[in-house]
């Protein structure tokens, strides 16, 4: 059963206007940035937050349900775990709170912790397991109680680069054999990328564009979502192949079109150059380094200019280079490297 949810929730200046539907099996990420609506979206679904929301599973209504009758599971950013109770009786806390009996409440959590591999931790305390352990705990208390939809509020932002690393896979697992309906929101996209099967990003309260990941990722729709992806990103009026864009500057693409178009490039399709290239390629423009920072296994450049780009080079090349803030560089960027789409 497919759920619906159409999300209204007012709040001073800010307005939540989002329709949800999720299927069976399927996880949905809910992305966006900070104040674009994340949780209050989950905070509606839960039934957290006083709104003017209708969701519906088949043919029951969630509406003006309290929190603890929704069939729900919720994993929170810092698990929630309650400190005097074993990683047992935490698991078992849900299950006992919709009228199970001790003995049959224990058995399943039981179960569970050995589904996500933490049985040997069932005597366990909260501050005595580390912060991925915690993060299964919590998951196995969300998912014990069999819920309908499970809510999943950064689930892995609290853990170092490692863990997350780890914990990531473990959670993608546990989601690819649940069969109800669930909800990610997180700040990540490499989070939402590898767990998701479908992208929903908000902004300001609005969708401004969903999708598969790949889709998302081969043609964002607004500024926020091609940072998000890690992608030059422009907009422009396109004359066959010569590109005006709205900002200042121009770019000449290999494959034809007309009007209005979004424009995009990855940074690593930018190569840069102390004086003009031999040969003049036909997307070359000077530009003023304005930044330098490590991202991931490159040097990723900020540069000034029109237009303004980022661009992704080698360590060795930035010393090579010698690149300071305030330098002035040639950019260029191939035809062939560049992707337009229409607005």
């Amino acid at each position: 059963m497919t759920l619906r949810a159409c999300l209204r929730v007012t709040r001073e200046t800010f307005a939540l206007d989002l329709d949800l539907t999720i299927e069976p099996g399927e996880v949905v990420a809910l992305l966006g940035p900070n104040g674009a609506g994340k949780t209050t979206a989950l905070r509606a679904l839960a039934g957290l937050l006083a709104s003017d929301s209708t969701i519906r599973l088949g043919e029951s209504t969630w509406d003006g349900l309290p929190t603890e009758l929704r069939p729900i599971g919720v994993v929170f950013q810092d698990h929630l775990l309650f400190a005097t109770m074993t990683a047992l009786d935490n698991v078992a806390f849900g299950l006992r709170a919709r009228g199970r009996g001790k003995a049959e409440a224990n058995a399943r959590a039981a179960h569970w912790l050995a589904k996500v591999g933490l049985a040997d931790h069932a005597g366990a305390k909260p501050r005595t397991l580390s912060g991925g352990q915690a993060q299964r705990v919590a998951l196995a208390r969300a998912l014990a109680t069999d819920p309908a939809l499970l809510l999943l509020d950064e689930p892995l932002a609290a853990l170092d680069a490692s863990t997350r690393l780890r914990v990531r896979a473990e959670l993608g697992r546990h989601l690819r054999d649940y069969p109800g309906h669930t909800l990610l929101v997180t700040h990540d996209p490499l989070d939402a990328m590898v767990l998701a099967d479908r992208l929903v990003i908000l902004e300001h309260g609005r969708v401004v564009q969903q999708g598969s990941p790949r889709a998302v990722v081969r043609q964002p729709r607004t500024d926020y979502v091609a940072h998000l992806v890690g992608l030059n990103f422009y907009r422009g009026t396109a004359h066959n192949t010569e590109i005006h864009l709205d900002e200042g500057g121009t770019l000449t693409v290999a494959e034809p079109a007309t009007g209005p178009v979004h424009v995009v490039f990855p940074p690593s399709a930018v190569s840069l150059y102390p004086e003009k290239p031999v040969g003049s390629p036909r997307n070359t423009w000077q530009a003023t380094v304005a930044g330098i920072e490590q991202h991931a296994h490159t040097m990723r450049i900020e540069l000034d200019g029109t237009p303004a780009v980022l661009a992704d080079i080698t360590t060795a090349t930035v010393a090579d280079l010698r690149l300071h803030p305030g330098d002035t560089l040639w950019a260029s960027v191939k035809a062939t490297e560049i992707h337009t789409y229409p607005r």
